[in-house]
């Protein structure tokens, strides 16, 4: 567990920090904030999303070598944007609410190459099922952007757009490929209970730090959960597609992103229906 936890926190971990620290320091200095709180506003995010990514890196360890794992990680990794949403509609902020699941849709890509840039796994990347997973990031990008070209009043069409073409998206899926053999796991299964409970636990401080951040940056919310936690939440996803590349298991790090953003989608219309029905 010790090697695991010391592995875990890399080179990207820490420049996201700082550039999570630069955000809020920035924005209070353009927008007249308070530069020290926005600073320890940042701390503060960074070391609660730090929580929430670990218990998920976590739960995926336990689980790493159970077949289908592009798609079952497609979904653990989604536990944070998940979390988002949850504490979104406690607070009964729908734009909160969505903002980190779509805006992680945009980031998974992204990080998707970029990973595959680390690894020399760039052209596998581009061999496995190149039509299918272009055009499933096209619309799912194209999906989650269109929430905010409409009105309140236009969410049940969003959403009654969205089911039949996600839902269509994931069904159609690749099937998954075979890789090297994985070690023996870094981490007992039995650690899934407890990063369970961690997990939870930080989704409860969730909303308190995020708005100490934005009342002290002087930054939206939903800006925050767009821009900041999309990346921070995108990050089980970087490490994730990581450690599959480096199986040269490039379907189902492929999986991996194509479902996580399918998933996304459906995290943000769950949300949304939520919010109409209350």
């Amino acid at each position: 567990m010790k090697r695991f936890i010391a592995d875990s926190i890399q080179l990207v971990d820490m420049i996201s920090w700082l550039l999570t620290a630069l955000f809020f320091c920035g924005a209070a200095y353009m927008f007249d904030g308070d530069m020290i709180a926005s600073l320890w506003g940042a701390l503060a995010v960074v070391f609660i999303m730090f929580l929430v990514g670990s218990s998920i890196e976590i739960m995926i360890e336990t689980l790493k070598n159970t077949p289908g794992i592009g798609t079952l990680t497609g979904f653990l990794t989604n536990g944070p944007e998940a979390l988002v949403v949850i504490v979104g509609l406690v607070t009964g902020d729908i734009l909160f609410a969505s903002s980190t699941p779509l805006g992680s849709n945009y980031m998974n890509p992204i990080l998707l190459m970029v990973a595959a840039l680390l690894v020399g796994r760039l052209g596998l990347v581009f061999r496995v099922a190149p039509i299918y997973f272009t055009v499933t990031m096209l619309v799912t990008i194209a999906l989650a952007g269109g929430f905010y070209l409409i009105t309140p009043e236009q969410y049940w069409l969003w959403v009654l757009i969205l089911i039949p073409s996600s839902s269509l998206l994931f069904y159609k899926r690749p099937a998954e490929d075979d890789g090297e053999e994985e070690e023996e796991l870094a981490v007992a299964k039995w650690w899934l209970w407890p990063s369970l409970f961690i997990l939870v636990a930080s989704g409860y401080f969730l909303d308190p730090v995020v708005g100490y951040a934005s009342e002290a940056s002087h930054v939206p919310k939903g800006v925050i959960g767009f821009v900041v936690l999309s990346i921070l939440t995108s990050w089980p996803e970087f490490k994730s597609v990581l450690a599959l590349l480096r199986r040269n298991l490039g379907m189902a790090a492929v999986l991996n992103i194509v479902v996580s953003n399918i998933t996304n989608l459906w995290l943000a219309s769950g949300g949304v229906v939520i919010y109409l029905l209350m």
